[in-house]
C-alpha cells in the first residue's frame, strides 16, 4: 500500500465506525448511506491489507490492527480539524458521539444535568456509557475504548502528577470525605461509634474488581486492627439497597449516598480513623485534547460541577446522638 494513492477520506469513515462499532449507527454520523459507508471500509481493508472490522451479532468487533490503527487516526483527524476549522465551533450544530466510563454513583450525579443540557444546547451530541470495572482506566483510553474516564483513580492520579511523557491527561473535578453509612435502625445508629465497634461490626465494601480489600483495610492494618468483609459488591446503588435493609455498615464517599436511592432509609457517621480525602478526576487521552467537541465536553463537566453539587438530591441525614 502506497500512502500517496490512499483515499484519506476513508480514514474519517473508519473513525467513525470505529467510535461507534456499528455500521449504521456511523453512517447516521457521517450522512451516508450504509452500503456506501461499508464500500468504504471495504477499500480501506483491501489498501490496509487487514481486515479492521469483523461483524459480530451486536455490531462490528476491530481487529489488533484496527485498535492499533486508530489512535493514530483520531489524533490525525482532531489535528486537521483544529487547523482547518479553528475557533468555528458550534455545539447547535456540531455532531458526536462520546464514550464515557463513571461509576454508577458518579454517572447517576452527574448524567441527569448533562443530559439536560445536550438536550436544550447540543442536539447533535450522543452518549454512550461503558462500564466502569477498574480504578486504572489508563489501558481503555490508550486503546481509544472511550473518550473520557471520570471517577476515584488515586494511583492513577499521584502517578499523573509527576509524569511528564504520557499522552493521558488529567483534570480534578471534585474532593469530598468518606463516612461510614448504616441502616436509621442499625445497633450503633444512636451510640459512639468508635474504632471497637466499627470493627465488630459486619462490613460491605464497594469493589470493582470483588477483592475484599481496600483503603480502610489498609488504615485500618495501620492501626494493627481489621474487619470482616461479610460482602462485596461492584455498584453504589446495591450497596445502598443493602445496607439499608440489612446490619451491615459500609464506607462511601458522602457526595454519592444520595446516588444510592436509599437516603430515607440511611443515616452517616464520622469515622473513628482517619482517610484519606476522595477525589473525582476526569482522565483523556492527548489525541482529543483539540477536538473542539471534546473541549466542549470537558468544559462543560468542569462547569457542571458546582451545579452538581448544588442541585444534587439532599443526602442521609449525620447522625451525631450517642
Amino acid at each position: 500500500m502506497s500512502f500517496l494513492t490512499l483515499d484519506l477520506n476513508l480514514l474519517r469513515v473508519f473513525d467513525a465506525v470505529m467510535t461507534e462499532q456499528n455500521l449504521t449507527r456511523a453512517a447516521g454520523h457521517l450522512a451516508m448511506t450504509q452500503p456506501a459507508v461499508s464500500n468504504a471500509i471495504k477499500r480501506l481493508r483491501e489498501s490496509l491489507g487487514d481486515e479492521l472490522l469483523i461483524r459480530t451479532a451486536y455490531g462490528v468487533k476491530p481487529t489488533p490492527r484496527a485498535e492499533a490503527l486508530w489512535p493514530a487516526v483520531r489524533s490525525a483527524l482532531a489535528s486537521l480539524e483544529a487547523a482547518v476549522a479553528p475557533g468555528t465551533f458550534d455545539v447547535s450544530k456540531a455532531h458526536a458521539t462520546f464514550r464515557l466510563a463513571m461509576a454508577d454513583a458518579t454517572a447517576a450525579m452527574w448524567l441527569p444535568a448533562l443530559m439536560r443540557s445536550i438536550e436544550r444546547d447540543a442536539p447533535g451530541i450522543n452518549v454512550r456509557m461503558v462500564p466502569l470495572t477498574t480504578r486504572e482506566p489508563r489501558p481503555m483510553l490508550l486503546r481509544g475504548d472511550i473518550d473520557l474516564a471520570v471517577g476515584f483513580f488515586p494511583g492513577v492520579a499521584a502517578q499523573l502528577s509527576y509524569e511528564t511523557a504520557t499522552p493521558i491527561r488529567h483534570e480534578r473535578l471534585y474532593s469530598g470525605t468518606y463516612v461510614c453509612v448504616m441502616r436509621r435502625g442499625h445497633p450503633l445508629a444512636k451510640e459512639e461509634l468508635t474504632l471497637d465497634s466499627y470493627c465488630a461490626a459486619n462490613h460491605l465494601l464497594v469493589s470493582f474488581s470483588g477483592r475484599a480489600h481496600g483503603l480502610v483495610d489498609e488504615a485500618l492494618a495501620q492501626l494493627q486492627r481489621e474487619r470482616r468483609i461479610l460482602l462485596t459488591v461492584n455498584q453504589f446503588f446495591t450497596a445502598g439497597r443493602v445496607v439499608a435493609n440489612s446490619d451491615l455498615i459500609t464506607v462511601l464517599p458522602k457526595h454519592l449516598i444520595a446516588s444510592t436511592g436509599m437516603t430515607d432509609a440511611l443515616l452517616y457517621k464520622d469515622l473513628p480513623f482517619q482517610l484519606p480525602a476522595v477525589h473525582l478526576d476526569m482522565l483523556w487521552h492527548e489525541r482529543d485534547a483539540r477536538s473542539p467537541a471534546h473541549k466542549w465536553l470537558r468544559g462543560h463537566l468542569e462547569g457542571m460541577n458546582a451545579v452538581v453539587q448544588r442541585t444534587a438530591p439532599g443526602t442521609a441525614p449525620r447522625s451525631d446522638t450517642y
